[in-house]
């Protein structure tokens, strides 16, 4: 009897239909709703900066807008807890949260698409950080919302589809809104904010996917929560209870897990921010940037998330930690490499191949890490804490990326970046060898 036809074991015919399922399409909506709005408040909007004549300088220290996303874990157990009034009755409690991000998203859009960074820079980044904020609520109730509406066996499924519709948006929100600017602008030479703002429009209509997702979709079971007593009861229960249970968990080893993911993704998050202005420096064109970095690196990250995912599941998911390591800090070399060789497709091709499948297979693995840490009684609260945690430092030390190519050129920031995931390495060794698997209770 082969092993896929054991009793109590899905055939691989079964195991496929899963995709088909509501729950998971309705995940590759809501990933799309959940992508969108990330590379509208960094990577792309740093093009539309450079492009409008912003420095370096000023844009590396606009990618602080990010550590909106670093912050999420001080109001997830708002999102986790308190009820929306009208809306948390009529669509339950993650569905209501969900679709108040969505509206916000749009509308910070919406603003940033009206005003002329040439003019007014300040507006720009208030309805940047407006998008933000309300891109990380959707995502503390989004995570929230996948936990608890399928079962344990079925979340690598919805977690595949949610990451398919999520790099979707990502093309969208890279290569579509660049094409749109280039097809909006046509011959006009130089910056053209009208065009931008044909992009940035279009883009807050695209949020609509997810709000009627939203609407049409059952809130799921929701988990008994009991009524605090007091107000002491309330904030123990809602705001230091899903802490004090990690620690109570792991222990000691606590430090060198928060430490581990505070600084996984640093060589990729800060050479990230100054990506797209090296690519407007480099001379690449629009259309350039969309069809290689947006279009096709995206591809290669979703080939790399199945390699890395693929790789976790038959080596373990600790030693394709340190593998993504490895090949994260070493691609960020190639870019290096690149500011020397000068303006070239193919050469762009080569860099961006290695750089987005490194990308895929850390990332693939890092989820999974970071998943296999979150108690699903404090699903929202504790898995906000951990993608907090990853981005804070990364970001953080992003901000003063500009500053540094200005003061050293591309190649030494690109060296520089690699040199970063170094201790990396050394807190992946250090979990390999004191890991132990405390399982959090049903």
């Amino acid at each position: 009897m082969t092993s896929e036809n054991k009793p109590g074991k899905p055939s691989w015919r079964e195991s496929l239909k899963v995709y088909l399922q509501p729950a998971s399409l309705r995940m590759l909506a809501l990933g799309f709703s959940a992508g969108l709005p990330l590379l509208l408040v960094l990577g792309t909007l740093s093009f539309r900066l450079r492009e409008a004549g912003i420095d370096r300088s000023t844009i590396g220290h606009l990618s602080w807008v990010g550590l909106a996303y670093g912050f999420k874990w001080a109001w997830a157990p708002l999102v986790d807890r308190v009820p929306l009034p009208g809306l948390t009755r009529w669509l339950g409690r993650r569905r209501s949260w969900l679709l108040l991000a969505q509206c916000g998203v749009a509308v910070g859009l919406v603003g940033m698409a009206l005003v002329d960074p040439r003019i007014s820079l300040t507006a720009v980044v208030w309805c940047a950080l407006a998008v933000a904020f309300a891109s990380a609520t959707q995502d503390i109730a989004l995570d929230a919302y996948r936990i608890e509406s399928a079962p344990t066996e079925q979340q690598p499924a919805l977690a595949a589809t949610y990451q398919t519709g999520y790099r979707l948006a990502m093309i969208w929100s890279g290569a579509g809104v660049l094409w749109l600017a280039a097809r909006a602008q046509g011959a006009t030479e130089g910056y053209d904010n009208a065009a931008w703002q044909v992009a940035y429009v279009v883009m807050a209509a695209s949020m609509v996917a997810g709000m009627l997702t939203v609407l049409l979709s059952p809130e799921p079971v929701p988990l008994p929560l009991p009524r605090a007593r007091s107000a002491e009861e309330w904030i123990r229960s809602a705001l230091i209870e899903p802490f004090a249970d990690f620690f109570r968990r792991y222990k000691w080893q606590a430090l060198l897990i928060l430490a581990l993911i505070a600084v996984y993704r640093i060589s990729d998050v800060v050479m990230g921010i100054m990506a797209n202005p090296f690519y407007v420096d480099m001379g690449y064109t629009k259309d350039e940037v969309a069809a290689v970095t947006k279009i096709y690196g995206v591809i290669m990250t979703l080939v790399g998330a199945f390699v890395g995912g693929s790789l976790s599941l038959r080596f373990g998911v600790m030693r394709i930690l340190m593998l993504g390591a490895i090949l994260s800090a070493c691609s960020n070399l190639l870019f290096a490499w690149l500011a020397g060789y000068g303006h070239s497709v193919p050469a762009l091709i080569v860099v961006i191949s290695m750089d987005n499948l490194s990308s895929g297979i850390a990332s693939a693995a890092f989820v999974g890490y970071l998943s296999s840490l979150t108690n699903i009684s404090y699903s929202a609260t504790q898995y906000a804490l951990f993608s907090s945690l990853m981005l804070m430092l990364p970001k953080f030390v992003a901000g003063f990326s500009g500053d540094y190519v200005n003061a050293f050129g591309y190649g030494t920031f690109f060296t520089s970046t690699a040199l970063l995931g170094l201790p990396v390495l050394v807190l992946v060794a250090l979990a390999m060898r004191t890991q132990r698997a405390p399982r959090a209770a049903a």
